[in-house]
């Protein structure tokens, strides 16, 4: 997910557990459903507020991508090494591995009846490569510093054509939801654009209503193109508390929730099941490299040695049963992850040498995260507690995830360090937005030699080579010490008993499900 692509939680207001009386209700509740035999409408509790602004080129959090999911559809997705083919039927490399081409699907319809042809994915695409659009995919277009040429054979066929190989191509050229050129064609502010708010897609389900900080609510799309959903209603509500969320499922009142492994024990009902699955997620400390206090390597590295990488772990999920250490950007199970990098491994004494050596004493920072999620709450004060057994006072400052997320997109932000979380994709080479000069490089910190490396390992085509090139990767962004992974944790989704078709839906990272038309009440 991608987290494809990155992924950030937003957090709204909280809300009454009544409020859906007029947009649909859980399927577990039959009061509302004494008129049909079966419940038409699902309901997701999520703890943050996707908008009514959403787009497929700058949407890049979590809940706002989970509504382009239901909106809109890609070409094909991307998860573990594995393609599932949406509005393409086939994408296909040329022998020299330059041209990749997209056979598209004939019968698909936009959702106000219009035709989707190969215009919408060449507009799409181009959208996404223009610099001034800011699209959270415009990094991964760019090989060696060219941008792919998207161009229209015909009505139906697409060519990619690549400036170089690339081994993750098929990887980076997935996973991008297509918009409609008839709705946005001429848009110069897609972020903020009008039109989002009247969303025209491909998806299983289309925009109802939305009320902020309340929730949204989608209905079926009939002339979905992979067959129409069998529930009628989805909707996202919205309870920003966890306790709330949590007593909103064992009523009924809501039929999924994600949950932490301390709610288990109290969710053992035969009419709850309990999934769990990787999504490759690492949740990480970063600094902001142009905070003045952070300017010597010495107190960041100590700092980093300060901390109990274990007790922040048991303190967010309880054990390594739901999480387990990070020691680099890249998950566990990549292929390309190297334990031989600087681990920052607990060493107290070690980070006061390192104090005093940079003769820093009363040092005074500020650590910003999402206010209302309970493992950044729970890390978060351990991480004050560490830092103040070395002489380091730190302001805990919870907020909400917008206001967060634009303090770390501002380098004179007056905080100097932030916890976070991403999702991104299989291959090294996405998390490159991560690290390299963009909206998505939260430390700020402009490093020519880890840009020089992360386009060689682009279009390096010896994989014992790339192989090579991302180790030393992992071992400059840790040296650097702006960035401090520390866990890698499984998601944990609850849901009624009564809902099937989950395998076919399919649990994938960032957006939940794959494809929603695929569940139905038993």
């Amino acid at each position: 997910m991608k987290i494809g692509k990155l992924s950030k939680i937003l957090i709204a207001g909280i809300t009454s557990v009544a409020l859906l009386t007029g947009c649909g209700s859980a399927g577990n509740n039959a009061k509302t459903e004494a008129s049909a035999s079966k419940p038409d409408t699902f309901t997701y509790g999520i703890d943050g507020d996707p908008g009514n602004s959403v787009n497929v080129i700058t949407t890049s959090d979590r809940y706002g991508l989970m509504e382009i999911k239901a909106l809109y559809s890609p070409l094909y997705m991307y998860n573990a090494d594995k393609v599932e083919y949406f509005l393409a039927e086939s994408m296909t490399p040329s022998e020299d591995k330059l041209t990749y081409t997209a056979k598209l699907r004939k019968d698909v319809k936009w959702s106000d009846g219009a035709k989707f042809t190969a215009d919408d994915v060449v507009f799409t695409y181009n959208q996404m490569l223009n610099e001034k659009n800011a699209g959270w995919a415009y990094s991964q277009l760019i090989f060696n510093g060219k941008p792919v040429k998207v161009e229209k054979v015909d009505d139906y066929t697409v060519n990619f054509i690549l400036p170089e190989v690339s081994a993750p191509a098929m990887e980076l050229l997935g996973d991008i939801f297509i918009m409609p050129k008839h709705i946005y064609d001429g848009e110069t502010n897609f972020e903020n654009s009008e039109k989002n708010a009247k969303p025209v897609g491909t998806g299983p389900y289309k925009l109802e209503e939305y009320k902020a900080g309340q929730y949204v609510k989608f209905v079926k799309n009939d002339d979905y193109f992979l067959g129409a959903p069998k529930i009628q209603n989805v909707v996202f509500k919205i309870i920003p508390d966890a306790n709330t969320a949590k007593l909103s499922i064992q009523k009924g009142e809501i039929n999924s929730l994600v949950v932490q492994s301390s709610d288990l024990k109290d969710l053992k009902d035969d009419k709850l099941t309990t999934y769990t699955y990787d999504e490759g997620r690492i949740a990480y400390m970063v600094m902001n490299s142009k905070s003045p206090k952070l300017q010597n390597e010495d107190v960041r590295k100590a700092i980093f040695y300060a901390l109990n990488r274990k007790d922040l772990i048991n303190a967010a999920y309880g054990s390594d049963e739901y999480a387990k250490e990070a020691y680099t950007f890249l998950p566990n199970e990549s292929k390309y992850h190297t334990t031989d990098v600087e681990k920052y491994d607990y060493n107290q004494d070690k980070a006061k040498e390192l104090l005093a050596k940079a003769g820093v004493s009363g040092l005074k920072l500020k650590l910003g995260y999402v206010g209302n999620n309970v493992p950044y709450q729970k890390d978060a004060a351990i991480i004050q507690q560490n830092l103040k057994a070395v002489g380091i006072d730190v302001e805990l400052s919870g907020g909400e995830s917008a206001a967060i997320t634009q303090k770390m997109k501002d380098p004179s932000s007056d905080y100097d360090m932030f916890l976070g979380g991403y999702i991104m994709g299989i291959d090294p080479d996405t998390f490159n937005s991560l690290f390299i000069p963009g909206s998505h490089n939260y430390s700020h910190f402009d490093d020519n030699k880890l840009l020089d490396l992360f386009n060689a390992g682009r279009v390096e085509k010896d994989d014992a080579k790339r192989k090579e090139i991302y180790n030393q990767v992992q071992k400059q962004i840790q040296n650097d010490g702006y960035f401090y992974p520390i866990l890698e944790n499984k998601r944990i989704l609850v849901m009624s008993s009564n809902i099937d078709g989950v395998k076919d839906a399919a649990l994938v990272p960032v957006y939940t499900f794959e494809d929603m038309s695929k569940l139905y009440y038993k």
